[in-house]
């Protein structure tokens, strides 16, 4: 059995792992939102940065890519996915339904946040959001450097996403 994953941030420029292969898909009840608060990778304790997760929203989709770990990789691929994105307990690991770009469901293990985890930050408007990423520097580098990677990837796969584009843009004015 394949083991799929959705992408649909840093996945989607630093999976970490070798795709066998990939496909453009569409996940439904959630949206992509700098919704939780990073401690660790982009930000500090003292100056949380912040990461995408996906915010369950009824009505809504985020579009991304299904990744296909290679068969003999599965055990090391999910061990390794665990330590990445359960660093804090703020995201969850769920088995969501795939709409793929060519049509068919796959079933593939998806990271969302937790609505009642303290990392869980949905009230921020734009502009807040912003303000931190424009500031934030953490264990895996620059709050900036996660953002601008996704948006460009967003862009190169054909995937418009007009909160981040503006994010983007809001950041690059208030960035040093």
């Amino acid at each position: 059995m394949t083991l799929w994953v959705f992408g649909y941030g840093s996945l989607l420029w630093n999976p970490g792992f070798e795709v066998a292969e990939q496909r453009p898909a569409r996940l439904h009840g959630y949206r992509r939102s700098f919704c939780m608060s990073s401690i660790h990778h982009r930000g500090t304790g003292e100056v949380p940065g912040l990461v995408l997760a996906l915010d369950a929203v009824p009505g809504s989709h985020c579009d991304g890519l299904a990744l296909a770990a290679r068969p003999e990789d599965t055990e090391e691929v999910l061990a390794y996915l665990r330590a990445r994105e359960l660093v804090s307990s703020a995201y969850l690991e769920r088995l969501v339904e795939l709409e793929t770009g060519t049509g068919e469901t796959v079933t593939a293990v998806a990271y969302v946040i937790d609505p009642d985890h303290e990392q869980y930050v949905a009230h921020l408007t734009l502009e807040e959001q912003a303000q931190i990423i424009a500031r934030a520097v953490g264990g895996r580098g620059p709050n900036t450097e996660y953002l601008w990677n996704t948006v460009q990837h967003l862009a190169e796969l054909g995937i418009p996403d007009a909160e981040l584009q503006w994010l983007s843009d809001r950041v690059r004015a208030l960035a040093p």
